[in-house]
């Protein structure tokens, strides 16, 4: 699932301001081309996420961050390999010199080619896929002409003659177009100064109990709150509770959850009149935590009285949207729904329509290597989230 905005903090802790783009960021590799050259910048396609693939025998599971060309060429490397991840990317901005060549190649198609990819490694049939904590971005490799076609990161030859057929004006493209938004974080409400840590997807005003969204050319409030914790030693993590309708298997109720997860509970006349709703992650984590956490946040349904304010503590950044939330839904009704044999070729036929969200903040106690939350058998590991290091 693409975002239709992406926004990424100025700096480490507080920030200033927010950086957006309404599509997707663009980068550029750097170079160590001669002065004197042209620079061609080619394009490619670039996913970096959690691939979640239903199969016979559960879910399977592995994060990606792979590229792709996003134009067909015979004569430039088909991805930039680990470079995206070894070097150090740039933004492509307006006063970047050189020959931008623009994606003819839909970002849909490459996905298929990375889908196709990977569903060679797995076993038996593939009954649903889900693309979670999805980042999308374009990356521009630059190369440059002189008897031969150049690598300009290495400035080594990729071609030992420069083809006869190869015509940089066949390429559609032309100098760089595009300008990143920078949004000030102030609070739309009051004024007060935003508080959110790098990379964070909302912003929180301490001053007025507010808490944003980058939505178009400025912020968006949320609906939000959270659930009390004892103690000092806490901090709170984000969840999105999601109501939904679902069509396809009987899902309405808490009694409808203990049956289609074959829970060994006897079912109480009351569990019929209490709602069911699912519950997501709203921070990054490792694939197989991020299973763990949905299914056992699912599982307690949280009835806690919820507070419609900020804690007076320290948070865990949202850094996965509403949007990734919904998209794992369906996977996470395969985590517990049973007998997965006679479901799981169903799972096509089961539509989740998400109604409305609150975003909910929940006590954790830091321990030394973990954090935990006793009441919804929920447990983290420090290791597993970029916040632990801060800890």
């Amino acid at each position: 699932m693409q975002e239709t905005d992406r926004l990424f903090t100025c700096e480490y802790c507080r920030v200033k301001s927010y950086l957006i783009e309404k599509d997707f960021f663009r980068y550029m590799l750097p170079n160590a081309a001669p002065k004197n050259k042209s620079l061609l910048f080619f394009p490619y396609w670039r996913f970096k996420g959690m691939l979640f693939s239903c199969v016979s025998k559960g879910i399977e599971y592995r994060f990606i961050d792979a590229s792709h060309q996003a134009v067909n060429s015979s004569y430039l490397p088909v991805s930039v390999g680990l470079r995206s991840q070894a070097l150090k990317l740039q933004f492509v901005s307006p006063e970047t010199k050189g020959r931008f060549i623009k994606p003819s190649q839909s970002f849909e198609k490459v996905m298929n080619i990375f889908d196709q990819r990977f569903k060679k490694s797995l076993s038996g049939p593939v009954f649903h896929q889900s693309h979670i904590g999805e980042t999308l971005s374009l990356i521009y490799s630059p190369f440059y002409i002189d008897s031969k076609i150049y690598d300009a990161v290495l400035n080594k030859p990729v071609s030992p003659v420069l083809p006869n057929d190869f015509d940089t004006e066949c390429f559609p493209g032309g100098p760089p177009d595009w300008r990143i938004q920078f949004i000030p974080t102030m609070c739309p409400d009051c004024g007060w100064d935003l508080d959110g840590e790098r990379d964070s997807l909302t912003l929180s005003c301490r001053n007025c109990n507010s808490v944003w969204k980058a939505s178009g050319n400025g912020l968006k409030s949320i609906k939000f709150a959270h659930i009390h914790g004892q103690g000092d030693n806490i901090i709170y993590f984000p969840f999105w509770r999601i109501e939904t309708e679902i069509s396809g298997v009987n899902l309405n109720s808490y009694a409808d959850m203990v049956r289609v997860a074959n829970i060994p509970k006897k079912i109480q006349e009351k569990w019929e009149d209490i709602e069911f709703l699912f519950w997501a992650v709203a921070f990054k984590v490792r694939p197989c935590t991020f299973l763990q956490l949905s299914r056992n946040i699912t599982f307690s349904q949280p009835r806690e009285k919820l507070i419609p304010e900020l804690p007076d503590a320290r948070l865990q950044p949202v850094t996965l949207p509403v949007k990734e939330a919904v998209e794992s839904l369906k996977i996470n009704l395969a985590n517990f729904i049973k007998p997965r044999e006679k479901i799981y070729p169903l799972l096509g036929d089961i539509k989740i329509r998400p109604k409305s969200y609150l975003l909910v903040y929940i006590p954790f106690e830091i321990r030394h290597r973990e954090f935990i939350q006793s009441a919804f058998h929920l447990v983290i590991n420090k290791k597993h989230i970029s916040l632990a290091g801060n800890l």
